[in-house]
């Protein structure tokens, strides 16, 4: 942990930039600096007003355009940052980064077409721009289209596997290896590896040349965490661990063990948890006219879920009321492989669907949220949370006492899951019975900790999200500082 007494230089030179501001309002080189400074501090609201001085003097300038849809978008405003970034590409549209920037995010929105052509046109300026690259390899990559994805993944990393993050902090910090996989699949550490405590070099695993000496770390982060997605780059990250003797976070043997369908396998039986039958089977014999057939000869009934493995947030996962479904239910997804998952009735009292979400780090349980949805398929970013007061109490009430809203069984449930996982981080979907048994949806790395915005709304989120990004502070800091005092 880095001391107040630390950051001190930073202060002082954003009193220095008051100063000159208030001699010279119009200097927009030091608006733009003290911005900068204010960002890196966590100051949004600062930070933002400079931001929308610097525009009001300045509408078309790329750097303030850029910087300011990266602030509101890491503070969860997605829809200001696509504005930012669409004036930055309207205004700058040789510029390819700002194409770049724009194609991530429509590609976060689920928006492949558009983001597909941002990219190719940013490739079309700089042919050899890898973060466009980068980018068409997750889009490929999400589409099923492995062939263009390995292309675009070849181009984007091979030469540039190793990639130092900014460092906003003071003295030395605490030297991160983060470990990723080209492929995706990997934690979303934004809002964990805070760059004012962690210096971070980012390393993907399946690109790493061996003959490369590791740089300094005192720890080794492995974030690759989805593992029916990234076997590759888990078995490469073991490969990198054999060439480092500091600590390590989630190794990946561990990981590798955390399939959807390793999981259901080995917390099946655990007391108190219910966990949905699954089992693989090719999408064209599902597609086929005796598919319904083959669903109901191994014991499968309908409603029953469909779902391609390696896919997150919903996408290619679809409730199949009757047989005569099923084929259309399959037609679009990437690739053959398909599992059948057992419907689990998660519905509360009054007919809602819920879903909660803990965190696991260095062992504690870290309650995140409590989404509430009239639809199966609940996502905390979809459910009724926004718009429903009553929803956010019952969230805020979970925030607030986990156990008493989870209940005994339920929480020595979790105790149980999450001592069979054995992750130094991770988290789990599931819900809860009237029975007070565990209903089981999913457990893993990959689990996403994401800030909630600066609306007042959501100030009683705040404390949760906080309590999970200290557990990863702590649990950092504790494996670096144990190890080198041994």
């Amino acid at each position: 942990m880095i001391a107040p007494e630390q950051r001190t230089s930073r202060s002082i030179r954003i009193g220095e930039l008051d100063r000159v501001l208030d001699r010279d309002p119009d200097d927009a080189t030091a608006r733009s600096e003290r911005a900068g400074l204010l960002r890196e501090a966590g100051r949004f609201e600062e930070a933002k007003s400079d931001y929308l001085e610097l525009l009001r003097r300045q509408p078309t300038d790329f750097g303030a355009l850029n910087d300011f849809g990266t602030l509101v978008l890491n503070a969860g405003y997605r829809e200001a940052a696509r504005s930012l970034f669409a004036q930055a590409v309207r205004h700058h549209p040789r510029n390819p980064n700002g194409h770049v920037n724009l194609g991530n995010l429509l590609l976060l929105l689920g928006e492949c077409a558009p983001a597909r052509h941002h990219f190719e046109t940013a490739l079309r300026i700089d042919p050899g721009h890898v973060h466009a690259h980068r980018g068409l390899g997750n889009l490929f990559a999400a589409q099923g289209d492995e062939m263009s994805a390995r292309r675009h993944r070849d181009l984007g990393f091979r030469n540039d596997f190793l990639t130092p993050l900014p460092y906003r902090g003071e003295g030395q910090g605490i030297a991160v290896l983060l470990l990723v996989a080209a492929a995706g699949g990997n934690i979303p550490v934004q809002a964990l590896l805070d760059d004012r405590h962690f210096r971070t070099t980012v390393l993907v695993t399946e690109y790493y040349d061996a003959k490369s000496a590791l740089p300094p770390h005192d720890v080794v982060f492995n974030s690759i965490g989805e593992a029916d997605l990234c076997r590759e780059g888990l078995e490469a990250a073991r490969a990198v661990l054999a060439r480092t003797s500091r600590p390590v976070i989630n190794h990946p043997a561990r990981v590798l063990q955390t399939g959807r369908f390793s999981n259901a396998e080995r917390l099946r039986g655990l007391p108190n948890v219910v966990v949905p039958r699954m089992m693989p089977m090719p999408r064209h014999v599902l597609a086929a006219p005796g598919g319904a057939d083959a669903v109901a000869g191994n014991g499968f009934a309908f409603p029953l879920l469909v779902r391609a493995p390696g896919f997150h947030t919903g996408h290619h996962f679809v409730r199949v009321a009757a047989p005569d479904d099923l084929a259309a239910a399959v037609a679009n997804f990437p690739g053959d492989d398909v599992w059948l998952i057992e419907e689990l009735d998660a519905r509360d009292g009054e007919g809602m669907f819920r879903k909660f979400r803990v965190m696991f780090v260095d062992g504690g349980l870290y309650p995140l949220h409590l989404a509430i949805s009239p639809h199966w398929k609940v996502h905390y970013f979809t459910a009724d949370m926004t718009q429903s007061e009553a929803n956010r109490r019952c969230d805020a009430a979970f925030l607030a006492d986990m156990a008493g809203v989870i209940g005994p069984r339920g929480m020595a449930a979790l105790e149980r899951i999450n001592g069979a996982l054995g992750l130094d981080y991770g988290g789990i979907d599931f819900a809860v019975n009237g029975n007070g048994d565990v209903l089981f949806f999913e457990a893993n790395a990959t689990m996403v900790v994401l800030p909630p915005s600066a609306d007042a709304k959501w100030a009683y989120r705040r404390p949760a999200v906080a309590k999970v990004q200290s557990a990863v502070r702590a649990i950092l800091s504790k494996r670096s500082l144990a190890d080198n005092a041994a």
